[in-house]
């Protein structure tokens, strides 16, 4: 009898932070515990981390009650700020209860609920307690997400929210036992959070969940990357062999393995109108016209629907044809970071034949010549533009072929010279270029100013063009590495830029609209990663160089901004600081809190 007074303290210590009280059980039916709900206020209990992958969000059951004009507040921290949202009644059904988003870590939350019941509306105070963040030790020393440091936030953002795909340069690895074939051994694993405009965080994901630390379990290798919240909310993403949507209150709605014969899904993944989803993946078991079977790296693109079949693929080997040797660009690179796996030590990049196949950049199939880092989807004509970072910004068909090329023009041959955009300056009077049309004149106002972009990611359609009929406005961030073809004398001379262009593929030609970046210089350029995209709500560009210093001895750091692009005003920045060298940042995104209305 003694004992089970014990086990009932214990349990009932445990479950205060639920609602849930555990009752020891009666002389009558010992081998049974009584349940006993215990409530806070007119609902039910409180489930903390309810799907065991997003630990700082709640549930608080809706007690069979039906309920109406429901809004949620998690009331900030002194200095700090609410995180609030309407819910639907969908939103209350799909989880039997009251979604809590925006807990802070290791703290005893207030949340408050107002809603209607059987027309009296009502408002309560409940206290939600979370659990510390776990982290890791690794190298002598524990972590757990990058510091945060918030420089600037603007009256009328503070409420803001942003997502966090951060990268962790794993200690361990094991994978190097499958030989190299493909991009099998870029296999770290990532921090996905969310914070708030004092830099404190909000949200994440448990990377247990995702990673085995092992690298034993090839389905739970590699980095979470191309993280997109499409428009009910849920967040889509890729990790090697496998791709993934969730709800931010970390329910499943789908996690899928690649289909057969296609491995190393990663840094982009677009969820089309339809349902069906794009994925940047590579092929298993290519033959090269010598014979040899490889891996290939980062250079094909299949769209699945809704059941996780394929229904096309964009095989860019073949589609590029004889371009895929095209090493102009990848003869420039600074062969130091020419991915995330970035080799400090590294002098020159070689371009021959004898070089082994897998992830090593250089020219072929099997090689990593393309690196295709983002993709989007153009409805108004059913194709995809693929931004390669090795090759430029193409623009492809759905019959496959290449409806237009924006990147420097020398290196193409002789069929896709044709293809290559022409710059004009704002009145549409063609842009003189250098003879060999690597460098143009750089942007100075918009009266005129040309640059291309190099190296360069997120090449995606902006909202703030309508980008109907024959013009296509697109933001695209320009890492600038191998900037002319070549690299600077002083590495100081490097610079990074969010630009925006005006296509018009009536006339094949491009004009530059709006940048940003440039004369912040060097404390602004980021070799590899980084983002930019316009936000309609805010009418800002977001945009983060997400490695500055990489390629020096200081921290690592992502530079995190909102710009209005009328006047190019900083409206809030952020850096995020690194414990790891090479441990880096690949995108950040806003993210709506207010998604709990479907």
């Amino acid at each position: 009898m003694r004992m089970l007074k014990i086990v009932s303290s214990m349990a009932l210590a445990a479950v205060i932070g639920t609602g849930v009280t555990i009752l020891a059980p009666t002389e009558a039916n010992s081998a049974v515990l009584e349940l006993k709900t215990f409530s806070q206020g007119n609902l039910g209990t409180v489930y903390v981390n309810p799907y065991d992958v997003s630990p700082l969000t709640a549930v608080i059951n809706r007690g069979g009650k039906y309920i109406e004009d429901v809004h949620v507040r998690v009331i900030a921290k002194k200095g700090g700020v609410d995180v609030k949202y309407d819910v639907s009644r969908g939103a209350l059904l799909n989880h039997d209860g009251v979604p809590v988003f925006g807990l802070y870590a290791n703290y005893t939350n207030k949340v408050e609920v107002t809603y209607s019941h059987k027309g009296k509306k009502q408002k309560e105070i409940y206290k939600i307690q979370t659990a510390p963040i776990a982290g890791i030790v690794r190298d002598g020393r524990f972590g757990n997400f990058p510091d945060r440091k918030v420089k600037k936030v603007a009256k009328g953002f503070e409420d803001r929210l942003y997502f966090i795909n951060h990268t962790v340069e794993s200690s361990h690895r094991p994978l190097q036992w499958l030989g190299g074939s493909g991009a099998a051994q870029w296999n770290d694993y990532t921090e996905n959070f969310i914070v708030d405009t004092t830099g404190a965080i909000r949200w994440y994901l448990d990377y247990k969940h995702f990673y085995d630390r092992s690298e034993r379990n090839i389905d739970k290798g590699g980095m979470v990357m191309g993280v997109h919240q499409v428009a009910n909310g849920d967040i889509v993403f890729a990790q090697a062999q496998k791709y993934f949507r969730y709800d931010l209150m970390g329910k499943k709605v789908f996690e899928r393995k690649l289909p057969f014969g296609y491995v190393d899904a990663s840094h982009e993944t677009i969820t089309m109108d339809n349902g069906h989803v794009l994925l940047r993946v590579a092929k298993y078991h290519y033959t090269l016209p010598n014979g040899k079977i490889v891996n290939t790296v980062r250079d094909h693109i299949i769209e699945v629907d809704e059941t996780g079949k394929v229904v096309d693929e964009w095989a860019l080997p073949q589609i590029l044809g004889k371009n895929q040797f095209r090493k102009d660009l990848i003869m420039a690179l600074d062969a130091r970071a020419v991915c995330l796996n970035v080799d400090m030590n590294a002098h020159k990049i070689e371009v021959n034949d004898e070089l082994p196949y897998g992830d090593v950049t250089s020219t072929g199939a099997g090689r990593n010549w393309a690196h295709v880092n983002s993709m989007e989807y153009d409805k108004q004509d059913d194709s995809i533009i693929l931004s390669l970072r090795h090759q430029g910004i193409v623009k492809i068909g759905r019959d496959h072929k290449v409806k237009w090329i924006l990147a420097s023009p020398q290196g193409w041959t002789k069929d896709l010279q044709a293809k290559v955009l022409k710059p004009v300056d704002s009145k549409g009077k063609k842009i003189i270029c250098e003879d060999d049309g690597s460098t143009c004149p750089g942007y100075v106002d918009d009266k005129g100013g040309f640059d291309w972009s190099w190296t360069q990611h997120t090449a995606w359609l902006s909202k703030r063009g309508d980008n109907t009929g024959s013009l296509k406005t697109l933001s695209v961030f320009d890492n600038g590495d191998g900037r002319g073809m070549e690299q600077p004398a002083m590495k100081k001379d490097k610079y990074s830029r969010a630009v925006e262009y005006v296509i018009d593929e009536k006339t094949m030609t491009v004009k530059q609209t709006w940048e940003f970046g440039k004369d912040r210089g060097f404390d602004w350029y980021s070799a590899v990663t980084s983002n930019v995209e316009y936000d309609t709500k805010s009418k800002t560009y977001h945009t983060t160089s997400a490695n500055v210093n990489l390629l020096t001895p200081n921290a690592t750091k992502a530079v995190v901004l909102e710009v209005d692009p009328k006047n190019n005003e900083i409206k809030f920045e952020m850096d995020v600081t690194t414990l790891d060298k090479a441990g880096i940042t690949y995108r950040t995104l806003v993210i709506d809190p207010d998604v709990f209305k479907y």
